[in-house]
Parts: C-alpha cells; sequence; structure tokens
C-alpha cells in the first residue's frame, strides 16, 4: 500500500509539471510580438519561443533542466532575445545535434546573452542564422564524458554575420567551432581545458581578435580558409600547438601573443613528436604574420608542406628551445621594407647602430637537418665534430640547403611586445 501511494504522489507530481510547462507553453505562444517576459522562478522543463521579437529572460531561480533529451531551447523566429537564465541537461546526441539553446535559420537576428548553461552535447548551436549575438555566456560541458564525446560549447554552421562575443567556455569539446561560416566575429572570448579554442573549418572573411585561450589541447585550429584576420588574441599554456594552421591562404595574423606552449602528454607520458610548437604552418601560403610573440615554447615556429610566400616580420621569437623548424626545398626570406624579426638567440652585431643586425640570423642550417632525421644525434651537439660541419657550411655556401634566412633581424623586441619580456 505504502508503495502504491509513493507511486501515486509522484505520478501526480509529475502530471502537474506537465501541465504546468504546457501551460507556460502556451503563454509563450501567446506574447505578442516585440512584447518581454520574465520565466518563474522555479525548475522548468524544455520550452520553444516562437513569436518574433520578444525578449524572454529569466528570474534569479530559474533553472530550465532539459531532462537528458534533445534541446534545452528552441529559437525559432526573428529578433528573439534570451538573456539571463540557467539551461542545463540537455541530451547528448550530438547526430541529432542536441543543444542548450537551440537557434534556428528562421531567427535571424537573436540575441543569446548572459546565460549559464552546463551540459553534454552542444552549448549554443546557430543552424545557418544570419545576424546572431552570442555573448557574455557562461558554459560548461559535461566532464563525465570523453572530450570526444561532448558538444562544442557555441557551433556556427553556415552562418553568416554573427557576433560571438565575450563568452567564458570550458570543458567543452571545442570552445567555438566555425564550419562554413562567412563574415562572422569571433571577439573577447575565453577559452580552456578544452581540445581545441577556436576550430575555423571551410570558412571564409571571419575576424577573430582578443580571444585568450588557456591549457587547451589547441588554442586555434585554423583549418581550410581564407580571408581570416586573427588580431590580438593570446595562447597562454596550451599544449600541441598555439595556432594550427591547415591550408589556411590570403590571411592575416597581426600581434597576437603565444607563449609557453608544451609537449602534449596522454596519461602523464609525453607524446613522441608532440613538441609544443607556437606556431605550425602546414601547406599555407600567401598570409601574412607581423607584430605576433612567439616564445617559452619548445618549437617557435614550424612550417612544412609547401608553406610558402608567406610575408614574417616584425615578429619576436623569444626563448623558444628551438626557433624554426622549416621542412622544405625553397629558401625563405623572412623580412620587408628593410625590416626583419626579433630572434632572443641572435648573435650578431649592429655596428651602425640602426636596430638592425649586420649579417642575417639562419637558423636552420644542416647540422640542424641533420639533427631532425637523427635525433639521437644530439649528443654530439657540442662535439668537435658539429662545429666541424658549422664551419664546412658557413665556408663554402654551396653546401647549404634551403632554409628560414633574416637578412635583417631586429635588435631588439618591437616596442609593441616590450610588456611581453619576462
Amino acid at each position: 500500500m505504502y508503495q502504491l501511494l509513493r507511486y501515486g504522489v509522484a505520478l501526480s507530481v509529475a502530471l502537474f509539471a506537465l501541465s504546468a510547462n504546457a501551460d507556460l507553453q502556451q503563454e509563450l505562444d501567446n506574447l505578442a510580438p516585440g512584447s518581454s517576459f520574465e520565466l518563474p522562478p522555479e525548475t522548468l522543463s524544455s520550452l520553444a519561443i516562437r513569436v518574433p521579437g520578444v525578449s524572454v529572460s529569466c528570474a534569479p531561480e530559474t533553472v530550465i533542466d532539459g531532462a537528458g533529451q534533445g534541446n534545452a531551447v528552441e529559437i525559432l523566429a526573428e529578433r528573439i532575445t534570451f538573456s539571463g537564465c540557467q539551461v542545463r541537461n540537455w541530451g547528448k546526441d550530438l547526430n541529432e545535434l542536441d543543444a542548450g539553446i537551440f537557434v534556428a535559420r528562421e531567427a535571424q537576428g537573436a540575441v543569446v546573452e548572459n546565460n549559464r548553461l552546463q551540459g553534454p552535447a552542444f552549448g549554443v548551436w546557430l543552424d545557418a542564422t544570419p545576424d546572431v549575438t552570442v555573448r557574455e555566456n557562461h558554459i560548461r560541458g559535461d566532464t563525465s564524458l570523453r572530450s570526444q564525446d561532448r558538444g562544442n560549447g557555441i557551433h556556427l554552421f553556415n552562418t553568416t554575420g554573427a557576433l560571438i562575443e565575450g563568452n567564458d567556455i570550458s570543458q567543452t569539446r571545442d570552445a567555438i567551432y566555425i564550419e562554413t561560416a562567412n563574415r562572422n566575429t569571433i571577439r573577447g572570448n575565453v577559452m580552456s581545458d578544452l581540445r581545441y579554442g577556436i576550430h575555423y573549418m571551410y570558412s571564409m572573411h571571419n575576424l577573430l581578435e582578443n580571444n585568450v585561450t588557456r591549457g587547451t589541447r589547441t588554442g586555434y585550429a585554423l583549418m581550410q580558409s581564407k580571408y581570416l584576420k586573427v588580431f590580438n588574441n593570446r595562447s597562454e599554456n596550451d599544449e600541441n600547438y598555439g595556432i594550427l594552421m591547415n591550408f589556411i591562404t590570403n590571411s592575416e595574423l597581426r600581434n597576437n601573443v603565444v607563449t609557453g606552449v608544451s609537449q602534449g602528454q596522454s596519461a602523464g607520458v609525453v607524446i613522441s613528436g608532440a613538441e609544443g610548437k607556437a606556431v605550425f604552418i602546414y601547406n599555407s601560403l600567401y598570409n601574412t604574420f607581423e607584430g605576433n610573440y612567439f616564445g617559452q615554447s619548445n618549437i617557435g615556429i614550424h612550417l612544412t608542406a609547401g608553406s610558402e610566400e608567406n610575408q614574417v616580420f616584425n615578429n619576436a621569437f623569444v626563448e623558444n628551445q628551438r626557433q624554426v623548424k622549416y621542412v622544405a626545398t625553397r629558401t625563405q626570406s623572412w623580412a620587408e621594407d628593410g625590416k626583419g624579426n626579433y630572434w632572443s638567440d641572435y648573435l650578431g652585431w649592429d655596428r651602425n647602430q640602426d636596430g638592425l643586425g649586420d649579417v642575417p640570423y639562419e637558423p636552420n642550417d644542416n647540422v640542424d637537418r641533420l639533427l631532425w632525421k637523427y635525433p639521437e644525434a644530439k649528443v654530439l651537439m657540442f662535439s668537435p665534430a658539429v662545429d666541424t660541419l658549422r664551419w664546412v657550411q658557413d665556408a663554402f655556401p654551396v653546401v647549404k640547403s634551403a632554409g628560414v634566412s633574416d637578412p635583417h633581424p631586429l635588435m631588439r623586441i618591437p616596442d609593441h611586445l616590450q610588456s611581453e619580456i619576462r
């Protein structure tokens, strides 16, 4: 009898909750276009907002709980603002695009701001929605799932004109994933404890500025895209790569700071060949690198797979264990208008005090290549044999292999990067 009574009470509570949520959904559906509505201070089930131009906010105690199924909030009409809500426990089916907040393509001009989200799949999914704003949201993933089984914090699919600004994202798969999405602005976001902070795929004409990544397995993964403007971003103590570029063309990277990129580890074991690269450039051409700081990493810059015809000048390469790794067959000259880059290990001189080194900086010689091919030869680094090899290639330049040359190295760090000196 007691069991029957208990089940009866539970069923009554559940039916009451369903009825109350149905009434709330009806209220939302009956709103006048352009009106405002505050959700009540209680735990609510999933809901949809269908009336154009309305502003829906939450009381401080309001929680929208998706009960582990589908989307917790759906925004289905244009110019809707959804703000100040706590959203949790939506579905975890990545194939079904389960999201804390799903913004449909009909929701042009929607604004999603000042919300707190925690759940397993996507935090905010923008489904080809034009001119949407997602700002000042706090998004966390489900750490009980493997990283690859979580959704991204904010996912832009075929989205144009979006502003993604001031969000705090952690413990999702990637923080912000931009897929076939053109002419968007990603600004001022803070991202940590992720696979990738920023992940671009097949996108053009995007502005990425003033973002920060910390403790990710790659700070900024820029792939298969072009005409990107990557300005004033920071990568701090990420693993593997600060900035990874794969088939990026005609893009600009200016005034970014990448520090402390370390070798990747798995279960505390160092991954062979996964040296921490401040910037890794693969099959990427016709890009401009100006005014960046790449420092305190295993490798400052690594170029391979035909990454040529890039302009690299007025950057600072500071205290990297290896400044440059260049794997190609053509010599690259890194200077523009008579000015090159700052190299903390440059041993040349400046007799005329014009701020430029009098001899080129050439970080990759035949000895470097020998050590890359046969890492065990590092034990001979300071031996007479290695000194002899270096003397021979200097005395007989004909035996020099292709590499990077900075004909006008800077004698001091560019002024705008002086604050990065440790």
